[in-house]
C-alpha cells in the first residue's frame, strides 16, 4: 500500500479518536452515571426474568401400574375425579394446571404447575430421568389395598427413585401417597411406612453387596449400622394417605404448594 495512503488513514483515525474523546468530555458526568445505572438495572432485570422462567414448577407423579396415579393426574387437571376409569398409558401424561390459593381462597390467585404422570411399567420408568432435573417434587403413589402383594416391587421402585443422582444432589422432596384408603381392606399409612422401610433396608444391604459395575445408581441410602427410615434420606420424604376416588387428595395439593417455586 502507498505510504501516502497509509499516512492519510492514520491522520483520519487520530482525528476520529480526538472527536470521540471531545464528545465524551462534553457529556455531563451525571448523564454517564444515569446511563450506567440503566445498563445495570436492565442486566439485573434480564437475569431475574431468565431465572424466573427456569424456576422449578414440575411435579412428577409416578408409582406402580394400578396405584391410581393417572386417576390423581386427571383429578388435579380438572379439579374433580374423572367420570370414567382411566387407562394405563404407554407415554407420560403432561399438563399445566392451576391450583387455587389455599391461603386466600381466591380463584384469581393460582399456582401454575407442570404435572407429569410417568407410566409405572418397569420398561417405561427410564422416562423418569427426563423430568427429574426440573422437578420440584415427586409424588410416589401406593395402592393401599393391594399393598402387600406389591410391597417388594413398590419398594424397589421407590429405592431407585431415592438413590437417583438428581433426587439426592438436588434434595428433591418425595411424597409417598397411600391411595384408596377409603376402602375397609386398605392398609394404614403407619403400616405401609414400616413395611416400605423394612424392604428398603433389605435392598440397601443386598445392593451394596453387588459390585459397583452392576449398579446403575451412584448413591446409597440410610445411616451405616442403623435400620433404615425415611428420615435418614438427604431429601425430605413424607408419607400421607387419601383417596383419589373420593377426591381426598388435599395432601398432594399441599405438597405441591409447599415445594413449587415461582
Amino acid at each position: 500500500m502507498d505510504k501516502d495512503v497509509v499516512e492519510k488513514l492514520k491522520v483520519q483515525a487520530l482525528k476520529l479518536v480526538g472527536e470521540a474523546d471531545q464528545l465524551l468530555h462534553q457529556i455531563p458526568l451525571l448523564h454517564l452515571f444515569a446511563a450506567l445505572v440503566i445498563l445495570l438495572l436492565t442486566t439485573f432485570w434480564f437475569r431475574f426474568i431468565t431465572l424466573k422462567r427456569r424456576s422449578f414448577n414440575t411435579i412428577v407423579l409416578t408409582g406402580l401400574c394400578g396405584s391410581g396415579k393417572t386417576y390423581i393426574f386427571y383429578q388435579l387437571r380438572h379439579g374433580v375425579p374423572p367420570q370414567e376409569g382411566t387407562v394405563t398409558s404407554l407415554e407420560p401424561n403432561r399438563d399445566t394446571i392451576n391450583l387455587r390459593s389455599e391461603i386466600t381462597k381466591d380463584d384469581k390467585i393460582k399456582l401454575e404447575v407442570d404435572v407429569i404422570d410417568v407410566p409405572g411399567h418397569h420398561r417405561l420408568r427410564s422416562k423418569l430421568d427426563e423430568f427429574l432435573p426440573r422437578a420440584a417434587g415427586v409424588v410416589f403413589v401406593v395402592d393401599a389395598i393391594d399393598f402387600l402383594a406389591n410391597c417388594l416391587a413398590a419398594s424397589e421402585y421407590l429405592y431407585d427413585i431415592l438413590t437417583k443422582k438428581d433426587v439426592v444432589q438436588k434434595k428433591i422432596p418425595v411424597l409417598v401417597f397411600c391411595n384408596k384408603v377409603d376402602k375397609v381392606t386398605a392398609h394404614t399409612k403407619a403400616f405401609i411406612t414400616k413395611q416400605l422401610e423394612r424392604e428398603i433396608e433389605k435392598l440397601r444391604h443386598s445392593r451394596t453387596a453387588v459390585s459397583d459395575a452392576d449398579i446403575s445408581n451412584e448413591f446409597t441410602l440410610g445411616t451405616p449400622g442403623e435400620p433404615f427410615t425415611f428420615s435418614q434420606c438427604v431429601n425430605k420424604v413424607v408419607v400421607e394417605e387419601g383417596s383419589a376416588l373420593t377426591g381426598e387428595i388435599t395432601q398432594i395439593a399441599a405438597f405441591i404448594r409447599e415445594n413449587v417455586r415461582h
